[in-house]
């Protein structure tokens, strides 16, 4: 019996063993000769040099300074033994001696390990003009490794920071997303660097090798060449660029010149910060700053900031009213200064009213708040908020930018899913004016405002062309047909408003052409219904003080350009920012961007026609 289990014990060793010896042998061979092939099978990586960024006159905007990186080889360190380390660190210093010796042998400790058998980067960027003179000298040493690092320089510095974004440090998250920012290290974080962050990076160039057990190359089997240097044209022109930042210095808000077509000629949100800070890592008091001013200059106002619209909606929903069925351009008001609901007073900006007969284009070029109450109660909080939403507010604008914000259009459905309450008249009637809780950003004021002159919603685009292909999205055509056939009357109220006497912006535009648009004052305060005098503006804390607006479009009678403004806690829009956009209009007509093509008008200032 007990030899009879030492046979069985015996079969099924021998069994398992010869079992083994199969798996081993037939079915792992596979697995094992791709794992002798990878160890003697090594890919190489060429990193990309990253695409430039031009004006439209193909001036520089993001380029890449010349520059190398130095890289030590591994295993210079055994256990604590880091006497080869410390010996070519030394070295280093000796040539370069501008170098930080610590950082580099933190760098180095963070990747050295037995398994790594790259070179390992200790000093990222070393300028051109230091490195070339010790270039050959220290080429020479088998331990160290010098290859081009470009740097990512902006020429402007804080001149349209927003729009342009900058390039830093990818973060692990970033590089489990793209594998090939493990080799270029920098990646875009915002503005146009991001958006086209993938164009401009182009692809890394790919290499295979056979090398032997001792890691020493003995053929190339494949190569690929890198796709780089792609380069990114804007729309933007930094000569006017510049000028719009001279035109804001001082004051907090945001800019827009854009074509009628949606191109971006220059934008600035303000204040603005030097993207340069950004490229090899900002330091922690700038970043503090950027996060804790009250002025908010990290954010991109553009796109990014939420703004009551005050009058500015109005030109919209005076369209809406009029192609409504219910109201027409027949359809007056008696504004007497205050219209009375419930146990509430809705007051109109001007305290004496504006009288009888007061149509939608007197509405809106004086900018009568009566006529927008009254007119909301007819149409309803429905009608307006479909309405302004098919007109580009409350959704993006599609401009190419990163995390662009939908803002507000508020209505009964809105407030149900948000707040879960029921939704009130007074609040139509603040809609109505573009209070309560519309948001819109300075980007959907413009496009907005783009719709009202031509017609058609353009689609802003900053970039201009990337390689051969010439960016150029097509308007959406938004209006009815009956709303196309009122449009004249809104267009005709926003000439009124900056060139008829008694225009809210007339006193305040001194451009050399006739334009048209619509002035905002947005308030941030809420004022009690006990108050008889409102305060002025300027009487009140910086904080508490509305926004000003002046959202146009020009020539008034051939639209080319809108020009948006918003100056945070500036007061009366006309007031605060007509002098602004005057400015910005005539130097448009100067730089030859604005073509007069009709008769001299009696009104203005011009020289000769062009």
């Amino acid at each position: 019996m007990k030899f009879k289990l030492l046979l069985i014990l015996f079969a099924l060793v021998w069994t398992s063993l010869i079992v083994r010896v199969y798996h081993l042998s037939i079915q792992s061979n596979e697995h094992y000769e791709t794992l002798a092939q990878n160890n003697s099978i090594k890919t190489e990586f060429s990193s990309p040099v990253r695409g430039e960024i031009l004006d439209r006159n193909l001036e520089p905007i993001a380029i890449n300074e010349l520059g190398f990186k130095i890289a030590l080889a591994p295993h210079l360190t055994k256990g604590k033994d880091t006497l080869l380390l410390d010996q070519e660190i030394a070295y280093l210093m000796s040539m370069i001696p501008t170098l930080d010796a610590k950082k580099m042998v933190k760098l180095y400790k963070q990747q050295d390990s037995y398994y790594n058998h790259t070179f390992i980067d200790v000093a990222e960027f070393i300028p051109h003009e230091t490195m070339m003179p010790l270039y050959s000298l220290m080429n020479l040493r088998e331990t160290i490794k010098i290859s081009p690092s470009p740097k990512r320089l902006y020429p402007y510095g804080n001149s349209a920071s927003h729009l342009i974004g900058y390039v830093s440090k990818a973060n692990q998250k970033e590089v489990d997303k793209d594998p090939i920012l493990k080799l270029l290290g920098h990646v875009g974080k915002s503005g146009i660097e991001k958006y086209y962050n993938s164009y401009l990076q182009g692809e890394a160039g790919e290499r295979k090798i056979k090398v032997n057990a001792h890691n020493v190359e003995i053929e190339e089997i494949s190569r690929s060449i890198t796709k780089e240097n792609r380069t990114l044209v804007l729309n933007l022109d930094m000569r006017l660029q510049n000028y719009i930042s001279s035109m804001f210095e001082g004051k907090v808000g945001a800019i827009i010149v854009m074509d009628t077509k949606g191109a971006i000629y220059a934008a600035g949100s303000y204040p603005e910060y030097d993207l340069n800070a950004f490229v090899e890592g900002i330091s922690t008091e700038q970043w503090n700053y950027l996060i804790n001013s009250l002025d908010a200059p990290f954010t991109n106002k553009i796109v990014n900031g939420l703004y009551p619209p005050g009058s500015t909606i109005k030109t919209g929903l005076g369209l809406l009213y009029v192609s409504s069925g219910i109201l027409n351009e027949g359809s007056h008001v008696n504004c007497t200064g205050s219209f009375r609901l419930g146990n509430r007073s809705f007051r109109c900006w001007r305290k004496t009213g504006h009288g009888s007969g007061v149509s939608i284009e007197k509405a809106i070029a004086q900018s009568c708040d009566d006529y927008f109450y009254k007119g909301s109660l007819s149409v309803g909080i429905e009608r307006m908020a479909a309405g302004l939403n098919r007109m580009g507010l409350g959704r993006k604008t599609n401009i190419d930018l990163p995390n662009e914000f939908i803002g507000t259009v508020p209505s009964r459905q809105w407030k149900k899913e948000k707040y879960k309450q029921p939704w009130y008249r007074g609040e139509t009637l603040n809609t109505a004016i573009g209070q309560g809780d519309v948001l819109t950003t300075p980007m959907q004021i413009a496009q907005y405002t783009g719709l009202m002159a031509t017609g058609v919603l353009p689609v802003p685009h900053i970039a201009y062309k990337a390689g051969n292909k010439i960016f150029n999205p097509k308007a959406r055509d938004v209006l009815t047909a009956l709303e196309k056939q009122k449009l004249p009357l809104i267009q005709s109220a926003m000439r009124d408003v900056c060139n008829d006497d008694r225009g809210t912006a007339r006193a305040y535009v001194s451009t050399r052409f006739p334009i048209a648009g619509k002035t905002g004052t947005a308030q941030t305060t809420g004022i009690s219904q006990s108050v008889v005098n409102r305060q002025s503006e300027y009487s009140m804390e910086y904080l508490k003080r509305s926004h000003a607006w002046f959202t146009t479009y020009g020539p008034a009678d051939n639209p080319q350009f809108i020009v948006t403004v918003l100056v945070e806690h500036g007061g009366h829009g006309g007031e605060a920012t007509g002098a602004i956009v005057s400015g910005i209009y005539n130097k448009l007509l100067e730089m030859g961007y604005i073509k007069l093509t009709q008769p001299k008008d009696e009104n203005t200032t011009l020289g000769s026609v062009q």
